[in-house]
């Protein structure tokens, strides 16, 4: 009796590009082209989405009877192993198999046989790689979230500590009026506050279904796509089938608000860089954030915040990568749409560390001994006060005092030029000059002038809403603390 002819493993019938989805090639793709179209090395990390998205499709066409019941559990089975081998970095990721997509698919095929083969019914690798990036995508978003509000809470944490600090404001980056350190702080919360919101926002986008798109027509397979949104707890169904495969909206618009995050922190890190700086003297950056120099042995650069303004520019290239990768594209999907990934996962990479670092750099690292906060940026309060009584910060004051005294502010405003100048004649700060020399410029001026002219009196004074005042301050510290405790 002769031996029987060996015959091919499901694996290796996915192994060569010719096989992984028709007999029409006559030859095999070179290895050069391989290379060049794989994805496989880069895209591993979808591989909970694709397993997720699979899971959920299987047990919708169980539910429909498109497959069986025994199918619908081998397949389950099955994924389960797959978990159980790239958990703990056993899986064989293969090059000839292209993507994380045809590497499961195949080891499933090994373990569970026909069913592996019938997962794929009703669903294209289009529309599953579009579920797979959205699930991903989604995930992330939802730890970027949590960063951005823990960077929140250590620069609340700073300016808690830093209300009565006074720091010179600055416009044309020139002494402006005094403002709290920590109302300068709270700046910063904000914009990362519409960060948070925008981010939320881009996740309901992103949290829409296109599977069951398949190719870009849809399926003639009676498919219940709000069943698997549902499983999938994803918000609704892409309602277009080309739309469903070809569209990376989503993607860019998560790069653009990622890029609007990074813009912030970028700002941000310019104050630093300025505040650290030797002639400035605003803080110091704890030691573990900042390097040395190789030749100067007196250095201390502050290399976190100088990064992180340089990888701005790396995400916000991403954004036009992608913006120009779908400009040209017709309907319905393209390989160029393979590109969407490595710009997208870099961005989130990026975006991921870098509020990670500011979080620990601002507000300190939790000592699990005291169960306190410790290190965090180190204010110098009195070289700020120095800076803010170097640039003439209280003339708005002066001006407003005389406009409640009964002059047109345009007058107030050209009388006080005038204090400015003499001031400046003589080296002194306008509440040095004499009140004699004050009067000279308008009668109206009164001894009651110097509380006006005082530091801590420009500041309690801007009471408004949103204003620099201490009691506005630490209301707004306190609606911080409530809101992001509510978010907990």
């Amino acid at each position: 009796m002769s031996a029987a002819a060996p015959t091919s493993s499901p694996h290796d019938q996915l192994a060569g590009k010719a096989q992984a989805w028709s007999a029409l090639f006559s030859e095999p793709m070179s290895d050069l082209v391989k290379r060049y179209t794989a994805s496989v090395f880069f895209d591993q990390r979808l591989w909970q989405a694709d397993i997720a998205g699979s899971l959920a499709h299987a047990e919708m066409l169980a539910a429909q009877g498109i497959i069986s019941g025994e199918d619908h559990a081998a397949i389950q089975q099955g994924m389960a192993t797959i978990t159980q081998e790239i958990e703990a970095g056993a899986f064989d990721w293969k090059l000839d198999l292209e993507d994380v997509h045809l590497n499961i698919e195949a080891r499933l095929t090994q373990l569970a046989g026909d069913a592996g083969k019938r997962l794929h019914t009703g669903r294209s690798r289009n529309d599953q790689v579009a579920t797979d990036v959205r699930l991903w995508l989604r995930g992330e978003i939802d730890l970027i979230d949590g960063l951005l509000r823990e960077l929140q809470l250590a620069l609340v944490q700073v300016a808690e500590q830093n209300v009565d600090t006074i720091l010179p404001g600055f416009t044309h980056l020139q002494v402006a009026q005094p403002v709290s350190f920590a109302h300068h702080l709270l700046a910063y919360v904000e914009m990362f506050v519409r960060d948070e919101a925008r981010m939320r926002d881009v996740r309901r986008r992103v949290n829409v279904l296109p599977l069951g798109s398949a190719a870009l027509a849809g399926t003639t397979y009676p498919l219940d796509r709000e069943r698997v949104a549902r499983t999938l707890a994803m918000e609704g169904v892409c309602q277009n089938s080309l739309d469903g495969v070809s569209d990376r909206d989503f993607a860019i618009e998560f790069s653009a608000a990622a890029s609007l995050v990074m813009l912030h922190i970028s700002r941000l890190s310019e104050e630093l860089v300025l505040w650290m700086n030797q002639s400035v003297g605003f803080i110091r950056i704890a030691d573990r954030f900042t390097t040395g120099s190789s030749i100067m042995p007196q250095k201390k650069n502050p290399d976190v915040p100088e990064l992180a303004r340089g990888k701005t520019g790396r995400v916000v290239g991403h954004l036009m990568g992608l913006i120009t990768l779908m400009k040209g594209q017709p309907l319905a999907y393209n390989k160029d749409n393979q590109e969407d990934k490595e710009p997208l996962f870099d961005t989130v990479d990026t975006l991921k560390d870098t509020l990670r670092i500011f979080a620990e750099m601002i507000g300190g690292q939790m000592n699990p001994a005291t169960g306190a906060k410790e290190g965090g940026i180190t204010v110098n309060a009195a070289a700020m006060r120095a800076a803010a009584m170097k640039g003439y910060a209280t003339a708005t004051d002066l001006a407003d005092y005389l406009v409640k005294k009964g002059l047109p502010f345009r007058d107030a405003h050209e009388t006080v030029a005038h204090a400015v100048r003499a001031a400046q004649a003589q080296g002194v700060d306008l509440s040095e000059l004499p009140l004699a020399t004050l009067q000279g410029f308008h009668p109206a001026i009164a001894a009651d002038v110097f509380d006006v002219l005082s530091l801590e009196g420009s500041l309690n004074a801007r009471k408004t809403l949103g204003g620099t005042a201490p009691v506005q301050v630490r209301a707004q510290i306190a609606r911080h603390r409530q809101r992001l405790a509510g978010e907990e």
